[in-house]
């Protein structure tokens, strides 16, 4: 189990006192980055080596100090040598090591003072060893604590996707394919990203694909399989001979590892791949956003623009901000300073129930679920200068990734959606663990998301999660005119309007918006949803909320005027949408968000009432006519791009 903050920041003052005589690079430098790395509970030998050889441009052998492939390089210089010098010799090791094993961080010490230069964020840190203390949190990484937990377009999420991509290809060219592979690939991502964040010891999968398995992959399958099934065993339960390296996995349960999968087969070039995927810093993957690369690996067409297929925070904010998200900070910052309304704010966030019927890998439940953990933890640290102080972390952490719920129609990405709020679940308990120097992990796995593998627009919503519990419907349809639907889809879109006149006449998403309708009915959840700007305009605006407003009284909140989806693949069609928020219940706080420029920001318009054609007027609906009011032909269509 990783050290707690507190046990890290102990370790470290009596690491700097031990240590605060030393000087002699030669003598010194080995047994002082020993001590060093126990400062943080790792054992140095297990993740890191001594005297790196690497060739440098001038064709000579050099030696790091200390390598940590894909981590960090520390070079070491006795007291008072330069460390401009030494950060000088370390960047020329750089060209010698191979491309997915280059360090985030090189640090360059003489003993007394040390430099951390970080290379993804451009940050350099300079300290005495005496104040080792007040700088350990920079160091967060060697334990496992990840400090960053979401960028867009991150080149990691990226590569990882990529590497991902060759195993799913190569695991299919040789019959492994179907619900097999799909949650053959969940189970690696989870092993990937539990070694780099605590849930597992700092490498201990690679570890054990690395040493534990012939080089040429012909027991690589077998070894996997018994590894899933130790995962899904708990500790107690397991054989008393079982394999030592193997019996240090945690149990993991979730029902993640529990089903028995057909053996798969790998070859060195395969395992080559998966030990790749082991060299990057999972910790940095955002379950945000790899989960849609991710799912795009199934699809090689798709693949060609990785980075390009998953919603964006940006987006996903201009939704949940006016969903829910800006009242409760609104609220937070009346309260914040009366210690009992306070914790009953806490209560109440901890109950609320989100479901987004069209979840695809989970983005908009994600991006939820850690916003709301960000709010819970401004709770906790007003509460904790309050006094009020925390024995047990674990016990004042109320939110779940149970309050989340999501129904999507293929069960790849269903799969992803659950374990991205896993992941999302552990970064956010690791900054808890960082706020308040207790770690606190949640293993095993005893709640989880509610993401059923089903059809919205055919099953009932109350099924999933009861009116009477929900707070909150949110996502983004698919986006389907009426003359691109399958079959099917224009039968579940007719089953789902069923008595509307015209009803075939309606793009696929405005199958959820009447779905949502019904379902809200004398209740007060509020429902987002994004949408082509299609169904505020022409002949579906009649058609839509004709029903929405006159038949469900529905009202609505909030609403995005046309702007451009920011994430569409280059070469693709531009996609205009809207955002659309709606309750069966008025309000008097309405706002419409304007965009002077469709691919810019958005300013807000107070507004009495916002009508289907989303402008500050009644509401009213223009019908269709096909005779003109002049002497001109009939019209056949509106316009009508070729």
């Amino acid at each position: 189990m990783p050290l707690s903050w507190n046990e890290i920041k102990d370790r470290a003052l009596s690491f700097s006192k031990e240590w605060a005589e030393t000087y002699n690079e030669e003598a010194d430098a080995k047994p002082f980055l020993e001590a060093f790395f126990n400062v943080f509970g790792i054992t140095r030998k297990k993740i890191a080596t001594f005297e790196h050889k690497v060739k440098k441009l001038d064709l000579h052998d050099g030696y790091i100090d200390l390598f940590w492939k894909g981590t960090l390089l520390v070079e070491m210089k006795s007291k008072g040598k330069s460390l401009d010098k030494a950060y000088t010799q370390a960047r020329e090791y750089l060209q010698g090591i191979k491309p997915h094993e280059l360090p985030q961080y090189i640090l360059i010490s003489d003993f007394e003072t040390f430099r951390l230069y970080d290379y993804e964020t451009g940050e350099k840190h300079e300290f005495l060893l005496a104040d080792f203390v007040n700088h350990v949190q920079h160091f967060g990484f060697i334990a496992g604590y990840i400090k960053r937990v979401f960028k867009e377009q991150d080149p990691v999420n990226i590569k990882a996707a990529n590497l991902m991509g060759k195993l799913h290809d190569r695991l299919k060219a040789i019959g492994y394919d179907g619900h097999p592979l799909e949650l053959y690939l969940v189970r690696l991502l989870f092993c990937l990203f539990a070694e780099d964040t605590t849930i597992f010891e700092k490498d201990l999968f690679t570890d054990f694909i690395a040493n534990r398995t012939a080089e040429d992959g012909s027991d690589l399958a077998a070894r996997l399989s018994e590894l899933f099934y130790v995962l899904n065993t708990p500790t107690e339960k397991r054989l008393k001979n079982i394999d030592e390296q193997l019996n240090q996995f945690s149990y993991v349960n979730g029902k993640l590892f529990e089903e028995p999968l057909p053996p798969a087969s790998f070859d060195t070039a395969m395992r080559n791949t998966l030990l790749e995927c082991c060299g990057l810093n999972w910790g940095n993957i955002s379950p945000a956003i790899f989960g849609s690369m991710f799912q795009s690996v199934m699809n090689p067409k798709e693949r060609r623009n990785l980075g390009a297929h998953y919603t964006s925070e940006k987006n996903i904010l201009k939704l949940i901000k006016p969903l829910f998200l800006d009242d409760l900070w609104k609220e937070f910052e009346i309260i914040k300073n009366n210690r009992n309304k306070l914790t009953d704010f806490h209560k109440k966030i901890s109950q609320l129930k989100f479901l987004d019927p069209a979840c695809g890998c989970g983005n908009f439940l994600v991006i939820t679920y850690r916003e709301l953990r960000l709010l819970e933890i401004e709770i906790l640290r007003v509460l904790n200068k309050s006094g009020q102080g925390f024995l047990n972390v674990g016990e004042i952490i109320w939110l779940d990734v149970d309050m989340m719920n999501g129904i999507e129609y293929e069960e790849f990405p269903a799969q992803i959606a659950m374990v991205a709020l896993w992941l999302i679940d552990h970064q956010m308990n690791m900054l808890i663990s960082a706020e308040f120097g207790q770690y606190f992990v949640r293993l095993p796995l005893k709640k989880a998301a509610k993401i059923i593998h089903g059809n919205a627009l055919q099953i009932d919503w109350d099924n999933i999660v009861s009116k009477e519990q929900l707070s909150f419907i949110l996502g983004n349809p698919p986006f389907i005119g009426k003359q691109y639907q399958t079959k099917e889809q224009k039968q579940d879109l007719l089953f789902a309007t069923e008595g509307i006149k015209n009803n075939s006449d309606l793009d696929y998403v405005a199958g959820w918006y009447i779905k949502a309708a019904k379902y809200l009915q004398n209740t007060k959840i509020k429902v987002a949803f994004v949408s082509t700007n299609s169904i505020v305009q022409g002949e579906q605006t009649i058609i839509l909320w004709g029903q929405m407003l006159n038949k469900y009284n529905i009202k609505i909140h909030f609403a995005h005027r046309t702007f451009k989806w920011s994430n569409e693949a280059k070469g693709n069609a531009a996609v205009y949408c809207v955002i659309i928020g709606f309750a069966s219940f008025d309000t008097s706080n309405k706002i419409i968000y304007e965009y002077e420029d469709i691919k810019g920001d958005a300013h807000e318009i107070k507004a009495k009432n916002i009508n289907p054609y989303l402008v500050d007027a009644k509401d009213i609906s223009i019908e269709k006519k096909s005779f003109p009011i002049c002497n001109v032909p009939k019209m056949i269509y509106g316009n009508k791009p070729g």
